[in-house]
């Protein structure tokens, strides 16, 4: 019965380590073509922004209320992808004076942080099906939210906490500070930076730009975590089915010892009995 169980579960954790690979490599090229936009915008807003010009998602307050954006999975069976994050994130919330709220994409950390006796509250209902439909659009609309949230005083400095793609067996627990906008740190290339020709004007084209590369840093961080979490998923999987695969040997092996033991004792009844019956 055992033997026929973990077979069973060894068929389940095999399957879904195949849907795993074929989600992670549409997942993996997503986020491989996205990170060079990505990356490019923020070094152009890097640029632009060194010049002193005030925009309202640059504003440095008196951090009194933190926002945690917390970016876990719906479901679990993808070793410590989950785990990590919300590790980390209790870590901060531990470690921030200041008034701390978390915002859960992802059903995981809502589930965690719903119940938790940390001084943290949840922000708003979780939105349980992003990941089921993740495009820009969806980034866009909470990206906006929480903008506008930040905009009007509500919170003082936003951070993203997600897992960011390496490979499908690595997964880097990252936090980045999304809000306010950090200026740029300096370097002994700033003398190199580019030379740009701004029409109409500077403040204008910061109000335009710095929204547009809040929004795709967001959409990064939930792509990078949709494909860590297929990689995490397919590597647990993996893991489980070589695991069941040995356990199967063992049991077989156990379950044949165990027969070969019964043949030969019933073996030496019937030979006993003879015996008896011949003297």
């Amino acid at each position: 019965m055992r033997i026929v169980s973990v077979n069973s579960t060894m068929q389940i954790t095999s399957a879904m380590k195949m849907v795993s690979a074929a989600k992670l490599k549409r997942a993996q090229d997503a986020i491989t073509k996205m990170r060079p936009y990505a990356n490019k915008l923020q070094e152009i807003l890097s640029n632009v922004s060194s010049a002193e010009a005030s925009s309202t998602y640059s504003q440095q307050r008196d951090v009194k209320n933190v926002l945690i954006v917390a970016i876990t999975s719906n479901r679990g069976l993808c070793g410590g992808f989950n785990n990590n994050i919300i590790k980390e994130v209790r870590n901060m919330a531990k470690n921030e004076t200041a008034n701390v709220h978390i915002l859960s994409l992802g059903k995981k950390a809502h589930d965690v942080f719903k119940r938790t006796t940390m001084h943290t509250d949840v922000f708003g209902e979780a939105p349980y099906h992003i990941f089921d439909h993740l495009n820009f659009n969806t980034s866009s609309a909470i990206a906006n939210e929480i903008m506008s949230q930040f905009a009007a005083g509500k919170f003082d400095k936003v951070y993203i906490a997600y897992n960011r793609f390496k490979n499908a067996a690595t997964q880097e627990p990252t936090v980045e500070q999304f809000l306010p906008v950090a200026p740029p740190a300096a370097s002994n290339e700033s003398n190199n930076a580019t030379d740009y020709i701004y029409e109409p004007q500077k403040e204008q084209i910061l109000e335009e730009l710095i929204p547009r590369s809040l929004k795709v840093q967001l959409f990064k961080g939930l792509l990078d975590s949709w494909a860590a979490e297929q990689g995490a998923r397919m590597t647990a999987m993996h893991k489980a089915t070589d695991n069941a695969a040995a356990l199967v040997k063992d049991l077989k092996l156990t379950y044949n010892k165990a027969r070969q033991a019964a043949i030969t004792g019933e073996i030496l009844e019937i030979v006993a009995g003879a015996e008896a019956l011949n003297g």
